[in-house]
């Protein structure tokens, strides 16, 4: 019997995105293949902060009876310090948590026109993401995951990942 869990949805402030499998599903450690990105959010953003660990609390509050009755005190979950837990100089300073999904999420531009060049979305640019928080409790895992539903691209950054374009590789 599937258990009944109370989900909430969630849109940040602008942030950075990381990590991006957006227009194709990336091969998770265990094999499955799903649709992923790693949501940066600037520690001086104190409004998205607030909101999202509010969006957790709720989530958590809510499906009690989820986890038998009530919240497990080792709650897996909620936002990551970049400055605790990565050595990448580009997490310093930010509040970090990771979204994905089965199904493609949608990508559009500010004006909300789909992105359908693969090129327009990468790893280093700026915008907003629209998540679900919801509860597992899997394999004696317990915590409360980010169901990645939309992103939308602000504005362009620098690239990660250290690729370079053609042009860039081959100018004389």
């Amino acid at each position: 019997m599937a258990k009944n869990s109370t989900k909430t949805k969630f849109v940040t402030g602008k942030v950075r995105f990381s990590y991006v499998h957006v227009f194709a599903p990336a091969e998770t450690p265990n094999g499955t293949l799903k649709y992923s990105v790693s949501i940066l959010i600037p520690k001086s953003d104190t409004d998205t902060i607030k909101r999202f660990n509010k969006a957790f609390e709720d989530t958590k509050a809510s499906n009690a009876s989820y986890f038998g009755g009530a919240v497990p005190k080792m709650l897996k979950g909620g936002l990551r310090d970049g400055d605790e837990e990565k050595s990448d100089p580009v997490y310093a300073g930010h509040y970090f948590f990771n979204a994905n999904s089965n199904e493609k999420p949608g990508v559009v531009d500010a004006e909300l026109n789909p992105i359908i060049d693969t090129g327009e979305f990468y790893s280093g640019c700026y915008g907003r993401a629209s998540v679900t928080l919801y509860p597992y409790d899997t394999s004696g895992s317990k915590g409360i995951a980010c169901g990645l539903n939309n992103v939308q691209k602000l504005a362009d950054g620098e690239k990660l990942g250290g690729a370079t374009s053609a042009a860039v590789d081959f100018a004389v």
